[in-house]
């Protein structure tokens, strides 16, 4: 059974040092997060763990992430975002 995911510790988790990722995860989470599965949502928390300089060279293209369930996720954010 997968384990129930807090939000609260989610947006906390949101909060980085870049303004850049601020501005990609706050929005996703405030206005998407809530209808991702749970498997998902704990996908989102693993990504969360990734250091800022990782997760911006994601988010910008500048380097492909190696794990595909986060890449996968990488592209949902980007195209939430972009819509």
């Amino acid at each position: 059974m997968l384990e129930k995911v807090n939000k609260s510790r989610v947006l906390w988790a949101c909060r980085r040092g870049m303004l850049e990722l601020d501005v990609l995860l706050m929005p996703f989470v405030n206005g998407a997060f809530d209808d991702l599965s749970q498997e998902d949502k704990l996908i989102f928390q693993r990504l969360l763990t990734h250091e800022d300089p990782d997760l911006f060279s994601w988010f910008m293209g500048n380097k492909t992430c190696p794990d595909a369930a986060l890449a996968e996720l990488i592209d949902v954010i980007l195209k939430r975002v972009k819509a």
